[in-house]
C-alpha cells in the first residue's frame, strides 16, 4: 500500500495518495457523502452504482467490516477515495479491514487525498467524470478517461436489480418474533436499487415482503396480489427510465403506493413532472426537509444526484415537502389517492432513524384501504 497512486477528474485536476483495496484502475463519476459514520452501508448501496465515493469525513475503517451491515449483495460503487484508511480497526463484530474487503471484492480505491480540497472543487465545479489510477501520468489518464461514456448515459438501475423475485429475509429462519403466521399483509417493491433496510423495516411491520426486477411489468407485479407496492431507490438519471414510469403510471390508483428516492422521481415523472440533474446531489446523513402541511422539519438521510421539477405535476399531486437548503422537492402525496413519495431515505443506513415514520404511514395507508 505504499507505492504511489492518483485520483484524476476530468477537469485536469489530479490529487495524489496511495493504492487502498484491490490492484487497478477504475472510473466512474466522483460524489461525495458527508455522512461521518456508516462507510459500509454506504459502499454497498446500489444508488452509487457507477460512482466513485468520497468521504468527506477524515478517517475510515476505524470499525471494521462485518458481515451483517450490508445494503445489497455486493459492493456497488465503482471505487473510494478517502483521507486515512484504519488498517487496525476495533469493533467486536469486525471482520475484516476495509482494504481487505475491497480486495475481496475487486474493488479499487486510494487513500491519503486531501479531501477536503478535492470535495471543494466539486463544490465548485459540481460532479464530474474521474478515474483512480496508479502507474499512469495524468495527461495518459485524462485521455483514458474522456474516451469513456458520461455516468448520466447508463441505465444502472438495470444492472443492479434483482435477477428475479425473492422473499425477504432471503435465509429462512426469520428473527424471533417475525413468523410467517404473524405477517398480515403482502407488499411488493420494485426494485431499481433498493437497500436491505427498506425490507427490514417492512418485515418488522408485519408485512410479507417480494423484491421483484425493475422490469417486472405491471400485470406480474399485480398478479402477486399485493396489499401495498414500493417504488425503490436507486442509482441513474430516471429520465432513462421511461419502462418503469410506464409501470408505475399502470399501478397508481390499483393500490397504496410509496415511491422512495428514485421510486419517488418515477412517481413524479409518471404524472408529468420533469427531472433535472443537481450541481453536486445530496448525499450525507443530516439534510433538513420541511413538512409543508405540519411545518415540521426532519433531519434526513439522503443520497441522490437528480431532483424532480414540479412545475409539469399533473393528476391532483401535490408537493409535500422540501429541502430546506435550496428548494428542491422532497415529497408528493395525493389529497385522495393512496399515494406518497420521499425523495430522501427513511430507511436511512447510514443515517439518523427519525424518519421511519414513512413506513408506519405506508403500512396505515394499506390497513385503511383494505
Amino acid at each position: 500500500m505504499s507505492a504511489s497512486a492518483l485520483l484524476v477528474l476530468e477537469d485536469g485536476a489530479a490529487f495524489a495518495g496511495k493504492p487502498l483495496g484491490a490492484a487497478g484502475q477504475t472510473h466512474g463519476e466522483v460524489v461525495f457523502s458527508t455522512a461521518m459514520t456508516g462507510y459500509q452501508e454506504m459502499l454497498t448501496d446500489p444508488s452509487y452504482a457507477g460512482q466513485v465515493l468520497v468521504l468527506t469525513y477524515p478517517l475510515a475503517g476505524n470499525y471494521g467490516i462485518n458481515p451483517e451491515d450490508v445494503e445489497s449483495k455486493r459492493i456497488q460503487v465503482r471505487g473510494l477515495v478517502v483521507h486515512e484508511a484504519c488498517d487496525l480497526p476495533s469493533h467486536w463484530r469486525s471482520e475484516m479491514t476495509l482494504h481487505e474487503y475491497l480486495v475481496s471484492q475487486g474493488v479499487a480505491g486510494i487513500s491519503g487525498v486531501d479531501t477536503r480540497a478535492l470535495t471543494r472543487r466539486l463544490r465548485s465545479a459540481g460532479v464530474m467524470m474521474g478515474t483512480i489510477t496508479a502507474g499512469e501520468t495524468v495527461d495518459e489518464a485524462l485521455a483514458k478517461l474522456h474516451s469513456l461514456p458520461p455516468y448520466g448515459e447508463s441505465d444502472y438501475a438495470r444492472e443492479v436489480t434483482a435477477e428475479e423475485p425473492y422473499e425477504w429475509p432471503i435465509s429462512p429462519a426469520p428473527k424471533a418474533g417475525l413468523q410467517s403466521g404473524r405477517l398480515r399483509r403482502r407488499v411488493v417493491v420494485m426494485d431499481t436499487g433498493l437497500k436491505y433496510n427498506i425490507l427490514r423495516l417492512l418485515r418488522e411491520r408485519g408485512c410479507r415482503v417480494t423484491a421483484v426486477p425493475c422490469t417486472t411489468s405491471a400485470e406480474d407485479i399485480l398478479a402477486l396480489k399485493p396489499d401495498g407496492i414500493v417504488f425503490s431507490p436507486g442509482p441513474g438519471d430516471p429520465a432513462l427510465l421511461d419502462y418503469a414510469v410506464a409501470t408505475v403510471k399502470s399501478l397508481v390508483g390499483k393500490k397504496p403506493v410509496l415511491g422512495i428516492c428514485l421510486g419517488h422521481q418515477l412517481l413524479g415523472r409518471a404524472f408529468g413532472a420533469k427531472t433535472f440533474k443537481l450541481k453536486f446531489g445530496h448525499r450525507g446523513a443530516n439534510h433538513p426537509v420541511k413538512d409543508l402541511r405540519t411545518g415540521r422539519v426532519h433531519i434526513t438521510a439522503q443520497n441522490h444526484g437528480y431532483a424532480l421539477d414540479a412545475d409539469g405535476l399533473s393528476g391532483g399531486v401535490e408537493v409535500s415537502q422540501l429541502h430546506l437548503n435550496d428548494g428542491t422537492v422532497e415529497g408528493l402525496w395525493h389529497p385522495s389517492e393512496p399515494l406518497l413519495s420521499i425523495q430522501y431515505h427513511s430507511e436511512a443506513s447510514p443515517g439518523p432513524l427519525d424518519n421511519v415514520y414513512v413506513f408506519d404511514r405506508f403500512v396505515q395507508m394499506i390497513e385503511e384501504a383494505a
